[in-house]
């Protein structure tokens, strides 16, 4: 099995440079000199790392197979993949964003929606939750937040702040609702 480990976003420079959106907790481990990626879509690639390199809080990516600006410009949202056998055996603590989708959001034994995606944030990640009227909301994937996340029984156990869960619900609505018209 594949894992994503970023999206190519758009050229840096002439010589082929990419920014990359960065989908995992250990960069420097990831992202080394001579590290090939499956790409998706597959004519991009495979792709092998040459250089490396960090501006201010964008990672910045050359291609042993990209040389210009053009061809750099090709790659942009392209996904970068490693194969799970590469995976550090003792990363047990950890989950990763395809794991995550789809596994129903509880609080107690109530079900409040589902996992969508996996935000990786340089602080914390982020959990998006869509809630049964299609609404997004952001959950700290903190232990305190998240203390439990069961993929056998497919899904996560919140313990939400109050207010968490209202905090992305647009003020217009939430003064339609409350008016008594």
């Amino acid at each position: 099995m594949q894992v994503q480990v970023a999206r190519i976003g758009k050229p840096h420079g002439i010589r082929g440079e990419v920014t990359v959106q960065v989908l995992t907790d250990a960069p420097d481990e990831r992202f080394v000199r001579g590290t090939e990626f499956v790409v998706e879509p597959a004519k991009a690639g495979p792709l092998t790392i040459k250089s490396a390199r960090w501006n201010k809080d964008i990672l910045l990516l050359g291609f042993e197979e990209v040389a210009t600006r053009n061809q750099a410009e090709e790659l942009r949202g392209a996904k970068l993949f490693i194969e799970t056998e590469e995976l550090d055996e003792d990363d047990d603590e950890g989950w990763y964003e395809h794991e995550l989708l789809g596994l129903d959001a509880r609080v107690g034994s109530q079900t409040v929606g589902k996992v969508t995606a996996l935000n990786t944030m340089p602080v914390q990640d982020l959990l998006v939750i869509e809630d049964a009227a299609g609404r997004e909301i952001l959950v700290p994937f903190v232990e305190e937040i998240v203390p439990e996340v069961n993929l056998e029984e497919g899904y996560v156990l919140l313990t939400p702040p109050a207010g968490l869960f209202e905090l992305n619900v647009d003020d217009a609505e939430g003064a339609g609702s409350s008016n008594g018209d």
